[in-house]
């Protein structure tokens, strides 16, 4: 069994949407990562991924996504207990709220990083940077397609 985990890598003009995780929490303490968490048993249920993460968006920094979501990729872990994680990461719009941390006991700080910002700060890992490099791409056609 894993467990899945959503992270949304939320874009808003040419910032992304950065926590620092808390140092309270099981996985990677301290470390800089997108907004994200566990889906929920929900039963029987269309759009899943998407809504735990507009969810956990809101939730751990007061801040709402546009619902029109874009796939960006997955990775697989096993998280410092021994879980064995799905991680599925989103890209996601802003659309308004001002971003902060709601949780201390989840997120420790909540910034807006440029792409050079997160590639070049000392705390970001080479999931982050992936996945940031990835979600660049996908926007980058996104933004093409609607022009």
């Amino acid at each position: 069994m894993f467990v899945v985990n959503v992270e949304a890598a939320v874009f808003k003009d040419d910032r992304w949407l950065i926590i620092q995780r808390s140092l309270k929490e099981e996985h990677a303490a301290g470390e800089l990562s997108l907004v994200g968490g566990q889906v929920e048993d929900e039963g029987n249920s269309s759009d899943i991924l998407e809504r735990t993460a507009i969810r956990e968006v809101f939730e751990e920094t007061g801040v709402f996504v546009k619902d029109t979501l874009h796939y960006v990729h997955s990775t697989s872990f096993i998280s410092n207990s021994g879980k064995r994680v799905v991680d599925v990461v989103m890209l996601a719009e802003y659309e308004s709220g001002d971003a902060h941390s709601k949780s201390e006991d989840e997120v420790e700080g909540v910034f807006w990083y440029t792409t050079d910002e997160v590639m070049n700060n000392i705390n970001t890992g080479p999931i982050l940077k992936e996945s940031i490099k990835r979600a660049q791409r996908i926007k980058e056609q996104v933004h093409n397609k609607i022009l």
